[in-house]
């Protein structure tokens, strides 16, 4: 590791990427994607596909999955005197009420109301930049109605003409085939690899699977702006877990295996737990912000996807893997045309 990097600065976890290397569709079948796959003790890195996971993993390990499920969280409306807005769903305040980032011209105040095709938005309170507490008057039922107007949530890194373009199979894909609670405005996406075959594989080899929920907020798509990482805030994201979930990871540590996270959410709700030292079934927020100096208690190996310069989630595996090595396995993904990001392939971490 460079002596010189000081790794509690923003800049030190920034990275060039060719913007061809951003996956703008994911590849078919699921489990074709790449996978880096990088040993943190010999600091071997090995190039293979997602559907020779069952290969590395062994009988009574655990594989916890966030099954959240990714509301359609972008609505296109506009003012009553015309002027565009763009309103994107972040987390449920209250009934019909939600903290939303409200893209618009002007200087809005609170009681504006924002139309849509069917129903509107009345803006309530500001929370921040650009944030705000939104009541939502749907037409009839509010899943519904959402499912009608809202559009899928992609990152703004994945180039669409309009909310219609690639609908269906961004619908269909930027979802885990195990997604089933509805909650999150961007998909937890290590999971969207897997497929039901890939799971029976892994039953068969006596992997075991516990689900958490995290319901991924507004915060994957905001960049850090502090240089200073000890003045950093994370947004708190709401999680879930059940007693048969920790009966499950105990009985893997009791028998020796390892628990594989799958993704930087699952990661944070199980290092959350350990921090709070909670070990029984209940419902929560995280703000955990893991980067180098902290210490994982729970996680042995994490599945992720390729993530970000200067995100809160590149930071997260340098704390899990050493930045140094995460350095070199990103160059070795770059000089191998790895595809980068939510669409992208993905890497297991052990």
């Amino acid at each position: 590791m460079n002596p010189g990097i000081d790794l509690n600065s923003l800049s030190a976890y920034d990275y060039e990427l060719p913007q061809e290397l951003i996956a703008q569709e994911p590849v078919s079948p699921r489990d074709s994607s790449r996978l880096l796959r990088l040993n943190r003790k010999t600091e071997e890195i090995d190039h293979v596909h997602f559907r020779d996971l069952p290969g590395f993993l062994h009988e009574f390990d655990c594989l916890v999955l966030n099954d959240t499920k990714v509301i359609p969280a972008r609505l296109q409306g506009r003012k009553a005197t015309g002027g565009h807005v763009e309103v994107f769903l972040s987390r449920c305040l209250g009934p019909n009420v939600w903290e939303a980032l409200v893209k618009l011209s002007g200087h809005p105040k609170p009681g504006l109301e924002i139309l849509f095709e069917e129903g509107k938005a009345v803006l309530e309170s500001r929370l921040g930049e650009g944030l705000w507490a939104v009541r939502l008057e749907p037409v009839g039922a509010f899943e519904a109605w959402l499912e009608r107007i809202g559009g899928i949530p992609l990152p703004p890194y994945i180039h669409r003409e309009s909310l219609k373009d690639r609908h269906n199979e961004d619908q269909s894909r930027y979802q885990t085939v195990f997604a089933k609670h509805d909650g999150a405005v961007a998909a937890p996406t290590a999971g969207l690899h897997f497929t039901d075959e890939l799971f029976r594989l892994l039953h068969v080899k006596g992997v075991r699977v516990a689900r958490v929920t995290l319901h991924v907020g507004l915060g994957t798509f905001q960049p850090i702006r502090e240089e200073n990482l000890d003045l950093v805030r994370l947004h708190k994201e709401r999680y879930a877990i059940s007693s048969q979930a920790i009966s499950t990871i105990y009985e893997t540590k009791a028998q020796g295996g390892r628990i594989v996270a799958v993704g930087t959410t699952s990661v944070r709700v199980l290092e959350t737990l350990a921090q709070n030292d909670r070990w029984e079934g209940h419902e929560g927020e995280t703000e955990l912000f893991l980067r180098p100096g902290c210490q994982f208690s729970v996680v042995d190996a994490i599945l992720t996807n390729f993530h970000l310069p200067k995100s809160s989630l590149l930071m997260l595996i340098a704390a899990f893997a050493g930045k140094s090595l995460i350095d070199r396995a990103y160059r070795e993904a770059i000089q191998n045309q790895y595809r980068f990001f939510s669409y992208g392939d993905a890497m297991l971490i052990e």
